[in-house]
């Protein structure tokens, strides 16, 4: 479908390219000063973003009910997709990113996301594999608003790592083939696309910050190990397969769900702010768009 609203420069669009764009011109008495140019923009016909409830962003207000998406996957329209669409202005615009996706609605479910990829498909953006290795699942079956130690309370680092073996690592070690395969898949659909993933980003600092967050510190940790190893597989499978990484891990150290005020970019298992438990809020939308805008320039 057409692109919808990405043609206005509003703030948010200048508040990103003041990011992502490098240099400055400083001002001094009685010399001439030069504003630094900006870096060539990249010219995009079609754009096509998927991915799981870490892109799609509701819902944070407003949804955009106008894209060609099942009703129940309609996406934030200040997700970091559409902050991208916005300031590179491509042709046309599609986000096909949906909550609780996993990498069968790529092809399959009720909104199949390569169904939007064309031979014209010049720009492709995917962040997806969390729900495929039960991250939010995990993330639940770590809340424990007990102290540690209370009777009748279990860690799930201990609960994951029962007899000698890790559950979640595991799955996500034999998971990542399937990146590989997803970016041979995209590249038959649509040949000259530049292909992008997109990391997640630090959900949970070390420690964490029980009870603020009722997650025990050793929980945090293996919660956020596990996010770290499936951000690291996903480079290293897509690298290997010819397309190109977006990391948010080293960008969000210190904006996420223990923060507070504005500089909490993840929303704790209680929100804060409109956006889903766990989640990027508005802020970690922008966040991540400035990441993947620097990326392509």
């Amino acid at each position: 479908m057409a692109l919808h609203g990405c043609h206005s420069r509003g703030r948010r669009s200048r508040a990103l390219r003041a990011l992502v764009v490098g240099g400055a011109a400083f001002v001094a008495v009685g010399t001439v000063t030069h504003a630094a140019a900006d870096p060539v923009e990249p010219e995009y016909l079609h754009y096509v973003a998927m991915g799981d409830s870490f892109t799609n962003g509701a819902p944070i207000p407003p949804l955009d009910v106008t894209q060609d998406s099942a009703l129940s996957c309609s996406p934030s329209a200040v997700n970091y997709p559409h902050l991208v669409a916005e300031s590179l202005e491509p042709v046309r615009f599609d986000d096909r990113s949906c909550g609780g996706a996993r990498t069968a609605d790529l092809t399959g479910g009720a909104q199949p996301q390569y169904a939007a990829l064309t031979e014209d498909t010049d720009l492709v953006t995917v962040g997806i594999g969390g729900n495929d290795i039960g991250l939010v699942g995990l993330a639940n079956s770590c809340t424990n608003p007990f102290p540690e130690g209370t009777p009748g309370t279990v860690s799930c680092a201990e609960r994951a790592t029962a007899g000698g073996r890790d559950v979640y690592g595991e799955s996500i070690t034999a998971f990542a083939p399937r990146y590989g395969e997803i970016v041979d898949e995209i590249r038959s659909a649509s040949p000259r696309a530049r292909i992008v993933f997109v990391g997640y980003p630090t959900g949970i600092r070390s420690g964490g910050c029980f009870p603020a967050q009722p997650i025990w510190p050793r929980d945090a940790d293996y919660l956020q190990d596990r996010i770290d190893q499936l951000t690291d597989v996903m480079r290293a499978s897509v690298t290997a397969a010819g397309a190109e990484f977006v990391s948010l891990r080293e960008s969000t150290v210190g904006h996420d769900a223990c923060a507070v005020g504005a500089d909490r970019w993840i929303e704790g298992l209680v929100p804060t702010d409109i956006a889903a438990p766990l989640h990027p809020n508005r802020a970690g939308h922008e966040n991540a768009a400035a990441q993947v805008l620097a990326a392509l320039r």
